[in-house]
């Protein structure tokens, strides 16, 4: 078996045809267009799946870079599909594709794992670019939605997580790692702080999952949640 390239590599070519892509969605005529689209614009679009169970079974099977997932699935839903796929593998990028602009829904997404959301009534370019941020981890939302995903995690941030009577000492953090922690919080994106802070978007993700590792959290949104907790986003 040949070494897939990774697409989170910023010295790689920029080939969209590195980027494998699955589209979930349970219309037909949609689900194929949307996926004629990645596949005439460059992407290795490795496979299609009509509801929840077939989703997660053959994203299992081809281990696709990103995921183009619509919420409303017969049976499983969108975001459990999101919440078992991402569970298995961190390494997945979810993009919510939906026609529901619906403030519950993007939150509930994007909690389960999804790295963007993007309305149906994008355009095909639109709709190309958000694949293409999405693989290298960018968060990506329609217009309007990326301020309500970080007010949600600063209202989190007001409930703090229930804390337990082994729970050990908080681990310590390179100065590196908070400084990213700290933009993370701010909502800036991976390449915004790489380019804040003058490395590679390699480099920020890596330092990312080494504070995720660390903190023993799962993903941005608890992330978030822990900065905004402790001051880090007025810093």
């Amino acid at each position: 078996m040949s070494e897939r390239t990774d697409v989170n590599d910023p010295n790689r070519p920029n080939q969209l045809h590195d980027i494998r892509v699955m589209v979930v969605d349970d219309h037909p005529m949609w689900r194929d267009a949307v996926a004629r689209d990645l596949a005439a614009a460059g992407f290795d679009v490795v496979a299609t799946a009509g509801d929840g169970p077939e989703a997660v079974r053959r994203a299992h099977a081809v281990t696709p870079d990103v995921l183009v997932l619509d919420l409303n699935l017969p049976g499983m839903p969108g975001v459990q599909v999101c919440k078992e796929l991402v569970g298995a593998n961190p390494a997945l990028r979810v993009l919510v594709l939906s026609a529901s602009g619906e403030h519950a829904d993007v939150l509930e997404a994007v909690k389960s794992g999804a790295t963007g959301y993007l309305l149906k009534s994008a355009g095909a370019q639109e709709l190309i670019d958000a694949v293409r941020r999405t693989a290298v981890g960018d968060p990506v939302f329609t217009p309007g939605l990326a301020g309500l995903v970080l007010g949600e995690y600063r209202r989190l941030a007001t409930d703090p997580l229930p804390a337990t009577s082994d729970e050990p000492k908080a681990p310590q953090l390179t100065d590196r790692e908070t400084e990213v922690l700290r933009l993370v919080a701010k909502g800036l994106s991976y390449k915004q702080i790489a380019e804040r802070l003058v490395i590679s978007h390699r480099t920020v993700q890596n330092h990312v999952q080494n504070t995720l590792g660390k903190l023993q959290l799962h993903n941005r949104v608890e992330l978030v949640r822990y900065a905004i907790e402790r001051g880090l986003d007025d810093a």
